[in-house]
This record gives structure tokens, C-alpha cells and sequence, in this order.
């Protein structure tokens, strides 16, 4: 485990840093999961190999999509951003924020799908292009959970109650705020 005592003394290193912390926890994550037809050894993506992978990189496609929207709503350029490569063909703030969302959002609905038995391994997906991906009811039933559990009700540092939604639009404002005044320190959001 990286001790969180170590400062990263360039972005390089940080992302470094991050890889590390990311090639780690995946490693765990397949252990988490209960239903025998899904197998989960490393993330892979572009393609995805196996329908977990085609899950969460289905899922971080909407959460980034919806990122992007939500960045350019507020004035920002998404191609300006703090960790991720920035060029002309990748938003890389959209990159940059959705790393607070994967694991609360995306990663535990991944688990729960596929825990629960919403998913089905051979039903769900299909093989093509070297790669595993949802097929119409796979994407019907990911997408209805997501959309659910974007809905449900969270409890706010205030107290609040609020939709999973508003924390996005929440966490892009106060990176604006961040942006036009860096007295005010970004906060990622935490899990509870």
C-alpha cells in the first residue's frame, strides 16, 4: 500500500502514483464479485475483454459524457486540466473529474449488477472486434440501474439530502470556483 505520507514532486510522478494505486485495486476488485460467470483478473479497455470490463468502460463513458456536458455548461474549457494529458482530442478535465466518481458510482454498480443477478454473462453481451461489449438488453439493464441509482437520495457534508445527480454539477461549480480563484482549494468528494 502507498503511504499517503509520500508527495508526489511532479504530475508525472503523481500519475505514476495513481496507476500504481488503480493497478491495485482492480486487482481486488474481482474478488468482490460473487457470480461465477463473471471473472474479473485486470481491467482492460479499447477493447474491453470481458463483460465486467465492458461494464465499467460502458459506465465511465456515461459518467464522462455527462461530466463534459456539465463542464461546458459552466464556461470551462475541458481541454484545460490539472493531472490528465491535455491535446486537442481529449477533454482531459472530464478525465480529471471523473476520478471521484468511478469506485462510488460506476465500480459499486458494476458489483451490484452482476452480484444481484441483474446481469446474465451469455445474454447480455456480445463479442466482436476483438473485444466484449453490451449488447441492447445489457445496455437496457445497465442503463435503467444507473439511472436509479442516480435518483436515490444522498446525505450531503450538510446534512442535505440530494440526488446522486446534483453532486456532479456540485463538484464542477466548486472546480470553477477553483479555477477563478485558487484561494479556494478544490475539494473532491468523499465517500461516506
Amino acid at each position: 500500500m502507498i503511504s499517503p505520507t509520500i508527495f508526489a514532486k511532479s504530475g508525472k510522478r503523481l500519475m505514476g502514483l495513481e496507476g500504481a494505486g488503480a493497478a491495485s485495486y482492480f486487482s481486488a476488485f474481482g474478488e468482490c464479485l460473487s457470480v461465477p460467470e463473471f471473472v474479473f483478473v485486470f481491467r482492460s479497455r479499447r477493447p474491453p475483454g470481458n463483460p465486467v470490463n465492458a461494464m465499467l468502460s460502458f459506465g465511465y463513458q456515461i459518467l464522462w459524457n455527462h461530466l463534459l456536458c456539465l463542464i461546458e455548461i459552466q464556461g470551462l474549457d475541458p481541454y484545460q486540466a490539472c493531472l490528465h494529458q491535455t491535446s486537442e482530442r481529449h477533454a482531459a478535465l472530464a478525465s480529471d473529474l471523473i476520478e471521484e466518481f468511478r469506485a462510488p458510482i460506476i465500480d459499486s454498480l458494476v458489483l451490484w449488477l452482476i452480484n444481484s443477478k441483474v446481469m446474465d454473462a451469455t445474454l447480455d453481451f456480445v463479442y466482436r472486434n476483438s473485444g466484449c461489449f453490451l449488447n441492447d438488453s445489457g445496455r437496457a439493464k445497465f442503463l435503467h440501474a444507473f439511472l436509479r441509482r442516480m435518483e436515490e437520495e444522498i446525505q450531503t457534508d450538510s446534512g442535505e439530502k440530494q440526488p446522486r445527480w446534483d453532486l456532479f454539477v456540485q463538484q464542477v461549480k466548486a472546480y470553477k470556483q477553483f479555477v477563478y480563484n485558487p484561494q479556494m482549494l478544490y475539494k473532491p468528494y468523499r465517500i461516506y
